[in-house]
């Protein structure tokens, strides 16, 4: 496992399960900026697929219980994922990680639908509401500029696995609510996929002035709107 590069395996992974992958829109993908890509989440191949699709170097925020799972572990440091900390720290400790990266100018990738998808799969054309921590972290983040790219993983077919239980999880991260339910969970594996690239939202150092008070919200908001209504706009075209 230690020879792979993220690149490697996930081309390694999209192979294994015979994925055929098409792209659309690659020109919208920003040049030399600091970017958070944004995308739908309802398989574990998401993760791979867009490292497979972005040239630069990307990494992407997971789940708590991944960086402490046996096995997965091993494959989430291999693709260069960061885990997201333990419930009581969570919040801060993303922040601080992803905005290192985006200093370093490395990528930063998130799923801000968050677990549910995961739990309970959704049709391939629909998104849970997105949560708003990619939108502040855009806003607060100390790049003077960069970019956040709207990336819809459109599901084209597939197939949808009973594997684990999913109380089991809850070994690893005692925290997720969604881990106390009964019954399996869900392996989503996709036979063919396209994935549609939106328009990015730029963010300049002026911009970011504005970023305060009830205005603080007030842009974070409208961010995470834009992405998610991208997103859904891109997965309506792409489904049928």
């Amino acid at each position: 496992m230690l020879s792979f590069t993220p690149r490697i395996l996930s081309q390694s992974l999209i192979s294994t399960v015979n994925l055929n992958l098409t792209q659309s829109y690659l020109d919208r993908i920003p040049q030399d900026i600091p970017t958070i890509v944004v995308s739908n989440h309802r398989s574990f191949l998401d993760a791979p697929i867009l490292i497979q699709t972005i040239p630069n170097t990307l990494r992407i925020a997971c789940h708590h219980y991944m960086g402490e799972t046996p096995g997965v572990r091993e494959i989430v440091n291999t693709l260069g994922c960061f885990p997201l900390g333990k419930a009581k720290s969570r919040q801060r400790d993303f922040f601080e990680r992803a905005n290192q990266l985006l200093t370093s100018r490395q990528w930063v990738g998130l799923f801000p639908e968050g677990t549910k998808p995961m739990i309970e799969p959704t049709e391939p054309h629909e998104i849970n509401p997105f949560h708003r921590g990619f939108a502040h972290l855009a806003w607060k983040s100390s790049v003077p500029k960069l970019a956040v790219l709207p990336v819809a993983i459109v599901s084209l077919s597939e197939t949808n696995y009973p594997s684990i239980p999913i109380r089991w999880l809850k070994h690893f991260d005692r925290d997720e609510p969604f881990f106390e339910r009964q019954g399996l969970h869900p392996m989503l594996v996709y036979h063919r996929v396209h994935v549609s690239i939106g328009r990015p939202y730029l963010i300049n150092t002026p911009q970011k002035r504005e970023y305060k008070g009830k205005q603080a919200k007030i842009l974070a908001a409208d961010l995470t709107t834009y992405c998610q209504d991208r997103i859904t706009d891109l997965l309506q075209l792409g489904c049928y």
